[in-house]
């Protein structure tokens, strides 16, 4: 009990920093609009708040913020393979920085996660009730036991500041951690691609695979080195801190190898079940998969593996076009491929939208406070200018 005294106490005393910019009050104020609807959220309910209804029981908060985000959060663990496994050391300049994003994205599908449960006081519920033939009850506890890990593997980077005396436990753990963090991510990532197998007469055939939970897992690992491209040019801009780019070009083709198997998977699987003649249909599930397939995957593997990898403009327009082609590829599997077999319309409210944006901006003041007081980007003195 003194220790953990003694441990508060010495957080309390240390002298953190955190500058105060136009960027910042902006993503203070939708922080604050966020926190205020998810409590109005949880006293009211779902109904009060949301456009959800018995037709479409899935919407933004677990489209974007716990598909999309655990998608998006798999840079972590693609890293700590590269870095810690295959030990190519030349990555070590973006190792921590990748896992703080990773763990602070976890940190946000849990809460997201959390908004969506119905009966959100029976969250615990899960932890004692062994639900075993329930792929959501082994997605819930792999993301949970994933983010602890994460939690605990921020305790080396956190004690070298405060907690000191035990840094050396921490560095003595993480390699244990690594190994352990490796392997949850590869079971929940094919787990939520998992969850659409049962709805093959649901789900438009364009995306749905007897693969959709191997594509889910590949798909979350090539996206790690795009996040990591749009993670250090905005950090670059606000901390004076440039990434060489030999290192991330080296991570870009390192993704687009996954991506030229993830689209030949693709292919391959779409002409097997005799469906490849739908995306050139020219309805709306046609053409949305080509503008999917095309901009966030083609594009970004000729980027990858051309000229436009030795310069920052060409890394950033893969970090993005791969980011965002994720992203419309979970949200053309949540609403456009689920839609004709639903019926009915949903549109996120304004609340939703306030939630899930809210949650993007903790997420970025969270990052920022952390790499202004914890050594995370690589300086050789550490100091950091902020401009964010």
């Amino acid at each position: 009990m003194s220790a953990n005294k003694g441990l508060l106490k010495e957080i309390a005393e240390y002298k953190w920093k955190f500058t105060m910019t136009p960027t910042r009050k902006v993503l203070l104020l939708l922080a604050g609009l966020a926190i205020v609807v998810m409590g109005y959220r949880l006293a009211t309910g779902l109904g009060a708040t949301t456009n959800l209804n018995d037709k479409w029981p899935w919407g933004l908060w677990i489209g974007f913020d716990v598909l999309t985000g655990v998608a998006l959060a798999g840079g972590g663990y693609g890293t700590a393979i590269i870095v810690h496994v295959l030990h190519r050391n030349k990555y070590h300049a973006i190792a921590r920085s990748a896992m703080l994003t990773s763990l602070l994205g976890y940190l946000l599908v849990m809460a997201g996660l959390f908004m969506d449960i119905g009966q959100w006081f029976n969250f615990w519920r899960p932890f004692v009730s062994w639900g075993h033939a329930s792929v959501l009850f082994e997605v819930f506890w792999c993301v949970s036991c994933y983010t602890t890990v994460q939690v605990l593997e921020f305790g080396e980077i956190l004690t070298e500041k405060v907690g000191t005396k035990y840094h050396s436990m921490f560095k003595k753990a993480l390699p244990v951690l690594m190994i352990v963090g490796i392997v949850f991510p590869t079971l929940h990532q094919s787990s939520l691609g998992g969850l659409y197998l049962i709805m093959v007469d649901k789900l438009y055939p364009l995306w749905w695979s007897p693969y959709i939970g191997l594509l889910f897992l590949m798909s979350s690992f090539f996206v790690g080195p795009a996040m990591i491209c749009v993670e250090t040019t905005l950090a670059g801009r606000a901390f004076n801190h440039e990434v060489p780019i030999p290192v991330l070009r080296g991570l870009v083709r390192i993704s687009g190898v996954f991506m030229i198997l993830y689209l030949a998977l693709k292919l391959y699987d779409l002409a097997a079940r005799g469906v490849f003649g739908l995306m050139f249909k020219g309805n709306l599930e046609g053409n949305l998969f080509l503008l999917e397939v095309i901009l966030g995957v083609v594009i970004p593997i000729f980027i990858a593996f051309s000229g436009m990898s030795n310069t920052r403009r060409g890394l950033i327009t893969f970090g993005v076009l791969v980011s965002g082609g994720l992203v419309f590829n979970r949200m053309n599997v949540v609403f456009t491929g689920m839609s004709a077999a639903l019926g009915g319309w949903y549109f996120p409210s304004v609340m939703e939208w306030a939630v899930s944006i809210g949650l993007v901006a903790i997420g970025c003041l969270a990052y920022c406070f952390i790499v202004e007081n914890f050594n995370i980007l690589e300086h050789e003195e550490h100091h950091h200018k902020a401009t964010a």
